[in-house]
């Protein structure tokens, strides 16, 4: 246990407090851009099939996931205007130095992006009735568009950050010499899949929980029947394919942030035929892994496709590499929590295949991974991030060259109100959108059930 000197120590850090209150804003922001990517995906096929085939069921879905991605946008803009300021307040440097590159790459996500959404979303929200119905499946085509396009530009410079390159340091300020190297950086496609990829399971698993939270109410509910199938057969494709990327995203970190990858494997030693860590407490004062379970050569074989290959340890980099714990647990939560979503994907795909009943322990298990795709994201994020240090910009700039001297006491007070706010913002989130669907599948529940020939289908 840490002695009462080394807590003081970290609490009276103003660099700690200021990454864990960047941490903290951007852990909460993601949530809801991580919704509203993929489920603006999910409203124009329901705006498309309810135009094309007039279903009941398919309207009465879209009117409630619409408010969905309403709340979960509104919560996304608020929380990313708080973000935006904590450059200025607790990074200036960052912008000092690199503000010729992040500054127009932000400014281009804000043009293309956050205006067609917040715009054409009041035609999705308020339009319905007002407008003819192509006008509105045109609003709900853009708006999905504008929630890709926004993680485009943002990514594409979080991606810089990690795998710099189409720059120069002119008097100690970067400036970009070629913005397609900028913005199609070595990590980019990688993180862009991996994160449209992962929306997409947030998004999948986000329905289905709130689908059969619906159905455990209301066995008959139609849109709940319908929009259940849906989620699970878009979740069966997307969580395998999310292994895949995440692969290749792994091999890439490999070539180009090894550091991370020692991390994240706990290999503190360069060695050969690396050994894959199911579980182990990293200690980091004896540099060693203790109460490993581990496959023999597992780690080689999956990050050099060889079991014999050798890997760099942590022993290569000096002081220069991030704290391992948190980047090695938050992996295997990562990493765990996408194992059980291809199980239930699958088991769920199979039974919706096969056109047979889900078991009522099945409905209880997906209603408790309603928010199961934040879990990853967060995790995700944590080994990303912290992965990088101690470098802001990789082999650039460090964090602590781009701190405030903001007092740790300011920082400490400002941090308790954010963590207060956003618990409670989080929590009226998820109380809410329970509600929107308990009161969906009761407003219904007086009424008869679609009979077989009526039940909602998968045909498009």
């Amino acid at each position: 246990m840490p002695s009462f000197e080394a807590r003081h120590a970290v609490l009276t850090d103003p660099l700690l407090l200021a990454r864990a209150q960047f941490g903290l804003n951007i852990a909460f922001h993601i949530l809801f851009p991580s919704i509203t990517i993929a489920l603006g995906w999910f409203l124009l096929y329901l705006r498309v099939r309810a135009n094309r085939t007039g279903e009941d069921w398919v309207e009465r879905a879209y009117r409630l996931w619409v408010k969905v991605f309403a709340i979960s946008f509104g919560l996304g803009v608020v929380s990313g205007l708080t973000m935006s300021f904590q450059f200025g307040t607790n990074w200036p440097g960052f912008m000092e130095k690199a503000g010729n590159v992040a500054g127009p790459l932000l400014g281009y996500e804000v043009l293309t992006a956050f205006f067609l959404e917040s715009t054409f979303l009041g035609v999705m929200l308020f339009g319905r009735d007002r407008v003819p119905p192509w006008l509105h499946t045109l609003a709900a085509s853009l708006v999905a568009i504008g929630t890709s396009a926004s993680a485009f530009w943002i990514l594409a410079l979080n991606s810089w950050m990690h795998t710099p390159q189409g720059f120069a340091v002119i008097n100690g300020e970067v400036h970009a010499t070629d913005w397609i190297a900028i913005i199609f950086n070595p990590s980019f496609p990688y993180r862009l899949a991996h994160m449209l990829i992962a929306s997409g399971l947030t998004a999948s698993f986000l329905i289905a929980g709130l689908s059969a939270f619906q159905l455990l109410r209301n066995a008959t509910h139609a849109p709940a029947l319908g929009m259940l199938r849906i989620a699970l057969l878009v979740a069966a494709v997307l969580a395998p394919t999310q292994l895949v990327v995440g692969d290749l995203h792994g091999l890439n970190t490999l070539e180009h942030q090894p550091a991370k990858i020692a991390a994240m494997e706990g290999i503190w030693h360069t060695e050969r035929g690396v050994p894959l860590l199911l579980f182990a407490v990293p200690n980091e004062r004896e540099r060693r892994n203790d109460f490993a379970i581990s496959i023999p050569n597992g780690a080689s074989l999956i990050l050099r496709h060889d079991a014999d290959a050798e890997l760099k340890g942590l022993n290569e980099f000096g002081d220069q590499h991030p704290p391992v714990a948190p980047v090695f647990f938050a992996f295997r939560v990562m990493v765990g929590v996408g194992v059980l979503m291809i199980a239930m994907a699958w088991f769920g795909a199979w039974r919706t295949w096969r056109r047979a009943a889900l078991p009522r322990w099945f409905k209880f298990g997906l209603a408790g991974m309603t928010f199961s795709g934040w879990i990853a994201v967060i995790a995700g994020w944590l080994v990303t991030e912290i992965g990088r240090q101690p470098w802001l910009i990789q082999g650039v700039m460090t964090t602590a060259s781009a701190a405030s001297t903001v007092p740790a006491a300011s920082i400490a007070l400002t941090l308790t109100a954010y963590a207060l706010v956003y618990t409670g913002l989080m929590t009226s989130f998820m109380v809410v959108v329970t509600q929107l669907a308990l009161k969906d599948a009761q407003e219904s529940a007086g009424a008869t059930g679609p009979s077989a020939s009526l039940e909602p289908t998968l045909a498009t």
